[in-house]
């Protein structure tokens, strides 16, 4: 029969793998180690449950609460006007402003939120000031990344507290991040707008493509969409004169989308999948015009000369082309156009989604949506207010106007419910958990939100992580998982002084943060880290904080941070760019790092 170290030791690798292969949700990860624990008697039932009743799942249910309170009285959507107020037009000041602001958010609220709060207003900022989108988003990502260090409202912060409590030993508590996760910050963002700015894209997917006449890219050329546009006339005995768009077999026989009608001389732009088509209307498709013309040989359609597009072609008064990315906890996740029902429920079509840096145009309605992916609409100007009232999409408007807010009159009330519950929890660190739950609760009570909207606003992806990442970190001590690694770790630093065994484990953080989930990392590592310490003599808290900062040094390449990921589809990022600023960005931080932890907090127990 294998020993629970074995069988320990088993879980963590085949976890890994799967993470690794990022075909399996890091969430779905996370509840598979729970069960493979409880079933293979690593852990009691109690023990492979106790993530979902510890203080880390409450914290993180609690700061979703508290901070959708924000957003729904208007709070969190002054960001983009303050933004506008602040940054100007120079290209440095406006870098620092984004990284400033995505920074002081991301204190308060989790790192995604934050960068999803300001992404519409960047993207406004970039085309009112002719700045490339690539040269701001991935500053405002590691803004946000720098920030969370400072701050206990940080996935990776909440579940290394967990796993010291679990332990026995006392936890960080709301302030105890500052000190060092402060300064680290600042300086990652003073290397940024002194140095790192030379290194960011420049000729980088979207923002290859010239500007159009307003300023702003022109998102038809941007999407390379007038490759797959073509114009087909409706010839006298069509089978499709007098069909709705809808009950035509262009999309679903022949791949092709209907993007437009030419009709007396005019663009219609199709903002109704039941608009009927007529004999003689010139019909603007989207797709493949070769594998058409194969297909098509009834004739439904005769195809007219190419010519070149632009934006404007597909707008009109009532009708325009807007770019949008799926928020963060997106019910589209997973689904297709055509399951989802997207026309129907926005009322804008898909006319192209850029993914991982290059534009897809064809056969979009059975391809499954993925975090990241950046879709460009059409649809009625009168939809885009709505558009951006809708949690499953962030609208990157050409404007930083804050999003009407639900409910204005309570902004002072939301705000002071957020100040008493963070000075409460500053106060009494023992109680922070109870503290937060309280505060979150009273945003109900005093009407601020619905517990429907509570419901909707936690991000129960991320619950369902901490929960069950933090048994994992139980097991890898009770099993003796963490003793026997540490003591590898020990054996092979320990002879080089403290300073050398804690470089060893936040360098192994680092490195393994750039390719798995940081979450997933400071669950492993942050055991280790105690046991190392235990076994030197040292401060485990000491250890389990530079380890932590370690897991969100996540810079070097997007799979360690979902942030990252966020704006990899706006600014058509590839992987390349971010080890260019990640790397140096890295060392800087990990210097400060190495400078300020044995000061502020002493690796010799006293």
């Amino acid at each position: 029969m294998l020993s629970p170290l074995v069988i320990t030791l088993l879980i963590l690798v085949v976890a890994a793998i799967l993470l690794l292969s990022d075909r399996v949700r890091a969430d779905l990860v996370a509840l598979l180690v729970v069960v493979a624990l409880g079933v293979t008697g690593v852990l009691t039932p109690r023990e492979a449950f106790s993530g979902f009743s510890s203080a880390a799942a409450v914290i993180m249910a609690a700061v979703f609460v508290l901070v959708a309170g924000l957003q729904v009285t208007g709070v969190t959507g002054q960001a983009g006007a303050l933004l506008l107020r602040l940054a100007g037009s120079d290209e440095r000041r406006l870098l620092v402003t984004v990284m400033a602001i995505g920074m002081l958010l991301s204190l308060v609220m989790n790192n995604i939120a934050a960068a999803a709060i300001l992404l519409p207003a960047v993207s406004g900022l970039a085309s009112r000031t002719h700045v490339r989108l690539s040269r701001l988003l991935m500053p405002l990502a590691f803004a946000t990344i720098l920030g969370g260090m400072a701050t206990l409202f940080t996935t990776n912060n909440i579940i290394a507290g967990g796993i010291l409590r679990s332990q026995g030993l006392p936890g960080f508590g709301l302030l105890d991040f500052l000190p060092l996760g402060g300064p680290m910050a600042l300086v990652g963002i003073a290397f940024v707008a002194l140095i790192g700015f030379r290194l960011l894209p420049t000729h980088t997917g979207m923002d290859g493509r010239r500007a159009g006449e307003e300023g702003h890219p022109d998102l038809v050329d941007v999407y390379r969409l007038g490759e797959r546009l073509f114009r087909a006339r409706v010839p006298a005995g069509s089978a499709l004169i007098g069909r709705p768009i809808a009950a035509s077999p262009l999309r679903d026989s022949f791949g092709v989308t209907v993007i437009a009608l030419e009709r007396g001389g005019e663009l219609i732009p199709v903002t109704s999948p039941q608009t009927e088509i007529e004999q003689g209307d010139v019909v603007v498709l989207g797709g493949d015009v070769e594998d058409f013309r194969r297909r098509d040989v009834e004739p439904l359609l005769e195809i007219l000369p190419a010519r070149q597009w632009s934006e404007g072609d597909l707008e009109t008064g009532e009708v325009t082309v807007v770019e949008a990315v799926l928020a963060p906890r997106s019910g589209l996740l997973g689904q297709s156009l055509r399951t989802s029902r997207f026309r129907d429920k926005y009322g804008m079509a898909v006319l192209s989604i850029w993914r991982q840096g290059r534009p897809i145009r064809v056969h979009l309605g059975d391809l499954p949506l993925e975090f990241g992916d950046a879709l460009l609409l059409q649809g009625p100007r009168e939809r885009v207010a709505l558009l951006e009232t809708e949690t499953d999409l962030i609208v990157l408007a050409h404007d930083v106007a804050p999003g009407p807010a639900l409910k204005p009159d309570k902004n002072k009330l939301a705000m002071g419910i957020m100040a008493l519950t963070l000075l409460l929890a500053t106060l009494n660190s023992a109680r922070i958990g109870e503290i937060m739950l309280a505060g979150a609760l009273l945003m109900v009570v005093a009407r601020v939100l619905t517990m429907d909207q509570v419901y909707s606003a936690i991000e129960w992806r991320t619950i369902f992580l901490v929960a069950g990442l933090l048994p994992l970190g139980v097991a890898m001590a009770e099993s003796g998982a963490a003793a026997l690694l540490a003591e590898r770790l020990v054996a092979w630093l320990s002879p080089l002084g403290p300073m050398a065994l804690l470089a060893g484990l936040v360098l192994l953080a680092i490195g393994l943060t750039q390719v798995i989930n940081g979450a997933a990392v400071v669950s492993v590592i942050t055991p280790v880290a105690i046991q190392a310490a235990q076994q030197t003599g040292l401060d485990p808290r000491a250890l389990a904080m530079g380890v932590t900062l370690a897991c969100s040094m996540a810079f070097m390449t997007p799979l360690g941070h979902a942030v990252n990921i966020l704006v990899m589809g706006p600014a058509g990022y590839r992987f390349s760019d971010f080890m260019r600023l990640g790397l140096p960005l890295t060392v800087v931080v990990f210097v400060v790092l190495m400078i300020l932890l044995p000061m502020l907090w002493p690796l010799a127990i006293p």
